[in-house]
């Protein structure tokens, strides 16, 4: 990669980072080019140079986001500690994800012109549901639990998304407690769910490497279903088609 390759990426990187943390810290998405130009002493004109348009750098931090989301389970350390990854995704820093989701939803129906950055969100966001199911299936068969992935699944995200309103609760925080002792209470039930749920008969290793295989050919239509159940949308609104 030669200098000015490098200076030009390394000062997207730059970009995209600020203008994350503005968004945060408005509270309500609320990022003018103009307060991100000055912010990084840059000439507003260079923002251009980077992005076609302020909804095309919101939808680069949003794919951003989704590829750090991928990139935290992508560790292989063992099914348990990938369950407790995913319960902690939902509990740190929840605003983020409310802010965020608000962001997509209205750039999704609002905005025309960014089919290439939808496409690469929802590649990236395809790849960590097939990669949420193998550690949870995994997971499962480790517990020998009962349990199928989606009533699985769909308890992680009703207890990381409950536990992340509790967090963000003034209440919580002045009369119930500290933050990581919930957080690892959280953990910790949903690790322990499945063994309320014992398989009687255990999954011998030929089906367990059969099921594994179905994962990884796992269709459009049932990834589509998992996303839907958990809230995260997957494919392109009529208006981006």
């Amino acid at each position: 990669m030669n200098n000015r390759k490098q200076q030009f990426e390394l000062r997207q990187l730059r970009i995209l980072q600020t203008a994350e943390q503005l968004l945060l810290e408005s509270g309500e998405g609320d990022l003018t080019l103009d307060n991100l130009a000055l912010q990084l002493d840059l000439a507003k004109g260079t923002l251009y140079k980077h992005f076609s348009s302020k909804d095309e750098l919101l939808l680069r931090i949003l794919i951003r986001y989704e590829e750090r989301k991928l990139q935290i389970i992508s560790v292989d350390d063992g099914a348990g500690a990938g369950v407790a990854r995913l319960v902690l995704q939902l509990l740190n820093l929840p605003h983020r994800a409310i802010l965020f989701n608000h962001i997509e939803e209205r750039l999704s129906s609002t905005t025309s012109g960014l089919n290439q950055w939808f496409a690469q969100l929802y590649r990236v966001r395809r790849e960590r549901m097939v990669r949420m199911s193998k550690i949870v299936h995994t997971y499962l068969d480790e517990q020998n639990s009962d349990m199928n992935i989606r009533d699985y699944m769909a308890t992680l995200y009703a207890v990381g998304q409950g536990g992340a309103s509790l967090l963000n609760s003034s209440f919580y925080q002045m009369y119930l407690g500290r933050r990581d002792t919930l957080k690892i209470a959280l953990v910790r039930q949903m690790l322990d769910l499945p063994k309320l749920y014992p398989r009687l008969t255990p999954t011998t290793d030929e089906e367990y490497r059969q099921q594994l295989a179905m994962l990884d050919g796992i269709n459009e239509e049932q990834i589509q279903e998992l996303a839907e159940l958990i809230g995260q949308n997957i494919i392109p609104t009529p208006s981006k088609q």
